[in-house]
């Protein structure tokens, strides 16, 4: 194959979207960012224009165009990743045909107990237990409160496949995404009418679905003059953002691992096989290769709280903030408030929509830089009850590589290893997991997936940094630990009664 040849990683995330030129070799050459916004009609609802997608992915092809213009016509296959679970819901027109409920949208915790309810094999089916930032009870809202556009829908996609739509003019999915609708049969890899049924859908409404790996489509003449592109371009099925991240770091094996501090936080795990624990509420889903799993624990608020302390404590920019935090004495984190950082309620290993954002012992001695920490140290804690979580569900995990936004810091990387306990390690563009991960699987999908080929390809990348954990640190934190799920325990009838 001729050098050339270069890929194209799409990655459309909560609040921007990612575009990445990568050469044959792996190699990045060149990362284009448009942001995007969300809407909250409604406390707890959260909701985003599906035209602001197309609008961001032309400026950013643009922006390749402009910075890269010999690498971006080289482009020989596109791959995307994209955010999880929105239900982008399309009429027999094509339109659509109200803005997409996004992932924390939390609004839709009756329709989990009615789905529960109206399919009692739903946990052994999906491997999953209902909640509300999967898509199908999302649906199920949209038919109680919106009967008239529930009675319209021709198609349910998927954002990234809402992208593809457009791209391709085909009605595509593949595994791991579709995995997170809670319609799919994980361990078969293929729709559940049994679960569409129950939410007065079927099959006709869903996309095909493939592999990530595959070829779901090739760019239409339209799309390609709008984004600069060659026409008949290759696109692949793509992932889910969390295996396109896993596969921008080459977690493609079994116990391979990785650690997301986006919008939320994630804990990724490669499994054999289809392993589901859904009395701890950790996602089962498909991997984006063939016959491949994973488990995942995740927190719906994670480098989010971390824009939203930035924000309510006045500092010019979380770095200035994580500065100030690092500055802090072990004594003075000893007495920071507790913090439980439910701002959009959580899921692992609580699912309790309901849960809120909650400062445990505040006091007026307390500055800017102690809740600030309390905050870092809160999201720490959530993950490692999702560590814990996981490792209840079979997965053992004893390093982990840091990505996403949060992996900037290398005060909070190295709180993260002393509250997990685990090595955490840090790659080289380790911010651009997924969009690269996207990318990677448009070569795959040109090049196949044999081992030969999959090793050259998902590569993992050199550490830059590792940080261990301390053990001078663990009886603190394992005591503000202890205090962190008492509060949770003692807030939860509250958070009931609030929501209530």
């Amino acid at each position: 194959m001729s050098t050339a040849h270069h890929y194209l990683g799409i990655d459309l995330g909560t609040s921007e979207i990612k575009a990445l030129l990568m050469g044959v070799n792996g190699e990045v050459l060149a990362v284009a960012h448009a942001p995007l916004e969300c809407m909250q009609p409604q406390p707890g609802w959260s909701e985003q224009s599906p035209a602001s997608w197309w609008q961001a992915l032309v400026l950013v092809c643009k922006q390749l165009q402009l910075e890269a213009p010999e690498h971006f016509a080289k482009v020989w296959a596109i791959g995307l990743s994209g955010h999880m679970h929105g239900a982008t819901l399309l009429d027999s027109d094509n339109a659509v045909l109200r803005p997409c409920i996004l992932w924390n949208d939390g609004r839709s915790a009756a329709q989990c107990t009615k789905l529960a309810q109206l399919c009692p094999d739903l946990q052994r089916i999906t491997g999953n237990l209902a909640m509300p930032g999967f898509t199908a009870p999302k649906i199920m809202w949209v038919a109680e409160h919106e009967p008239g556009i529930f009675q319209r829908i021709a198609k349910v996609l998927l954002p990234k496949d809402y992208l593809r739509f457009l791209l391709t003019d085909k009605f595509v999915s593949e595994m791991s995404d579709a995995a997170g609708t809670l319609w799919v049969d994980v361990e078969k890899r293929a729709w559940s009418a049994t679960v569409l049924t129950a939410t007065g859908l079927d099959c006709s409404h869903m996309p095909a679905l493939i592999e990530g790996s595959g070829v779901s489509g090739f760019l239409t003449a339209g799309a390609a003059a709008q984004l600069g592109l060659k026409v008949g371009i290759a696109l692949a099925g793509g992932a889910g953002d969390n295996a396109a991240s896993a596969i921008g770091i080459g977690a493609v094996s079994p116990g391979d691992s990785f650690l997301s501090l986006g919008t939320s936080g994630v804990l990724f795990s490669v499994t054999d096989k289809h392993r589901p624990n859904t009395a701890n509420a950790v996602h089962a889903f498909c991997h984006a290769l063939p016959q491949s799993w994973h488990q995942m624990a995740v927190m719906l608020s994670a480098a989010s709280c971390l824009r939203w302390v930035t924000q309510l404590t006045g500092f010019a920019s979380e770095a200035d903030l994580m500065d100030s935090v690092a500055l802090l004495t072990q004594e003075e984190r000893a007495h920071a408030p507790i913090f439980l950082p439910y701002l959009s309620g959580e899921r692992t290993p609580h699912n309790n929509p309901d849960a809120t954002g909650v400062f445990v012992g505040l006091r007026f001695g307390h500055a800017a830089s102690h809740v600030a920490y309390a905050v870092v140290e809160g999201v720490s804690f959530g993950l490692l009850d999702g560590l814990n979580a996981l490792r209840s569900a079979g997965s053992h995990i004893e390093q982990t590589q840091l990505v996403g936004g949060g992996s900037k810091s290398e005060f909070w990387a190295q709180l993260l290893a002393d509250v997990l306990e685990v090595d955490i390690h840090i790659g080289k563009d380790s911010n651009v997991g997924a969009a690269l991960g996207a990318a990677r699987l448009a070569q795959l999908c040109i090049e196949g997936t044999a081992p030969a080929t999959l090793a050259k390809i998902c590569t993992k990348p050199a550490i830059e940094r590792a940080f261990r954990p301390r053990a001078e640190q663990q009886a603190i934190l394992s005591k503000r630990y202890a205090q962190f799920g008492a509060a949770y325990g003692a807030m939860q009838p509250i958070f009931y009664a609030a929501a209530h």
